[in-house]
C-alpha cells in the first residue's frame, strides 16, 4: 500500500505540474488558435518569419527561452519592470513564471496540432456558408472551429503533456522554491542531487512517466471520439 500513496513532496510537486500544466495550456490556447488560423489562413509579408518565431522555442536551449523571460519579464526587465513599478504584478520566482515558462515552451505544439487540422478542413464549406449571409466570425465559430475540434484537443493535450515535463525555461525564470515553483521536474532534479534520493527520484519518474501517456491516450481517445461525431 505504501507504493501507492503519494508522499506530501509527491502530491506538492504533482498539485503544482497539474495547476501551472492547466493555466499554461488555458492561457496560451486563444492566441494558439489565433496564430494556428493566421498561418493556416492568411498569406502576409514576414509569415515565414513569423511561423518561425513560433516554433523557435523547439529549437533553441530551453535554458535560453527561460533566460529570455527573465530579461524581458523579471522584476527589472524590460516590461517586467513597468509592470511592477505600476501595478505591483511579478512574474519572476513565482507559480505563474513556472505557467508561462511552460506555455511558452508548449506553444508551438499547440499551434501546429491546430494549424495541420485547419488546412485541413474543406475550405468550400466556409464559402458556402458565406454565401447564406453568415458573416467571417459565425462561419469561423460555427463552421471552422467545430470541424478543428479533433486538432484542437489534440493540441491542448500535446501542449498540458510537455507543460508537465518542461524543465530548463522554468528552472531558470521561476528558479526551484519549493512549494512555489518545484514542479514535478524540478522535484526530479533536486532528488537526484540528495544523497539516498535515488528511491524517490524514480517514484517521481514514474509518475511523470504516467501522466504523460495518460495524456497522449487520452488525446488520441477524443479525437477519434469527435471525428466519428463529425463524421456521424
Amino acid at each position: 500500500m505504501e507504493a501507492l500513496t503519494l508522499t506530501d513532496l509527491e502530491r506538492e510537486a504533482l498539485s503544482l505540474s497539474l495547476r501551472v500544466s492547466l493555466w499554461a495550456v488555458a492561457g496560451s490556447l486563444p492566441l494558439g488558435i489565433a496564430f494556428a488560423w493566421l498561418l493556416a489562413r492568411r498569406d502576409f509579408p514576414g509569415k515565414v518569419l513569423v511561423d518561425g518565431l513560433i516554433h523557435m522555442p523547439l529549437v533553441l536551449p530551453p535554458v535560453v527561452t527561460g533566460y529570455v523571460l527573465l530579461v524581458t519579464l523579471g522584476r527589472r526587465g524590460v516590461v517586467g519592470q513597468y509592470l511592477y513599478d505600476w501595478f505591483g504584478i511579478q512574474f519572476a520566482f513565482t507559480w505563474k513564471a513556472a505557467a508561462i515558462a511552460s506555455a511558452v515552451m508548449a506553444f508551438p505544439l499547440m499551434v501546429r496540432a491546430i494549424r495541420l487540422s485547419m488546412e485541413a478542413v474543406d475550405r468550400g464549406l466556409e464559402q458556402a456558408a458565406r454565401t447564406l449571409g453568415a458573416s467571417p466570425l459565425r462561419v469561423f465559430a460555427t463552421v471552422t472551429l467545430p470541424l478543428v475540434g479533433p486538432g484542437v484537443l489534440t493540441g491542448v493535450i500535446l501542449a498540458f503533456a510537455r507543460s508537465l515535463s518542461e524543465f530548463g525555461a522554468t528552472i531558470t525564470f521561476a528558479s526551484n522554491i519549493p512549494g512555489e515553483t518545484r514542479t514535478l521536474p524540478l522535484a526530479l532534479y533536486t532528488l537526484t542531487q540528495v544523497p539516498g534520493g535515488d528511491a524517490a527520484a524514480f517514484r517521481l519518474c514514474v509518475i511523470s512517466a504516467l501522466l504523460a501517456l495518460a495524456a497522449l491516450v487520452a488525446s488520441e481517445l477524443l479525437a477519434r471520439r469527435m471525428q466519428k461525431r463529425l463524421k456521424g
